[in-house]
């Protein structure tokens, strides 16, 4: 009998959304989409490479990021959100955009390029809880 190879490791999992998304596309999909874009190559990915995260899924208006050490999730957690208050500071209220992070640390099964599994699951609770513009941890990251 074969058994099959799952291949398991203890991994920091970043968890982020766009708070009001579809009130955004629907003021200004174009807009919106251009500034995510926009965002995500001038602070969101330039921060997940300078902390070697890995991004191995977006979600239209959400992403995961797998980091090797939750000091370096945490730590791009919180310039992300800083570099984003930056960012919205002369926009207009109703075209903020607002993240909510969640960070956790637990074990992950790895699929081809995909991370899936009970660290990935509470990292997204937690970043469904988190307050726009904050980010929440797991009691294992503090």
């Amino acid at each position: 009998m074969v058994k099959n190879f799952v291949q398991r490791r203890l991994a920091a999992i970043l968890a982020a959304d766009v708070v009001g998304f579809s009130r955004l596309i629907g003021l200004d999909e174009t807009g919106t989409l251009a500034a995510l874009r926009q965002l995500r190559a001038e602070l969101i990915d330039p921060r997940i490479g300078e902390h070697d995260g890995r991004l191995f899924k977006t979600m239209g208006d959400g992403l995961l990021v797998e980091f090797p050490s939750v000091v370096n999730a945490v730590a791009c957690a919180v310039e992300i959100q800083r570099g984003m208050t930056a960012q919205n500071a002369d926009l207009p209220s109703d075209r903020v955009i607002e993240l909510r992070i969640g960070v956790n640390l637990g074990d992950v099964i790895i699929e081809g390029e995909d991370v899936l599994g009970d660290g990935v699951n509470v990292a997204a609770r937690l970043e469904e809880i988190a307050p726009p513009g904050g980010v929440t941890v797991s009691s294992i990251v503090l």
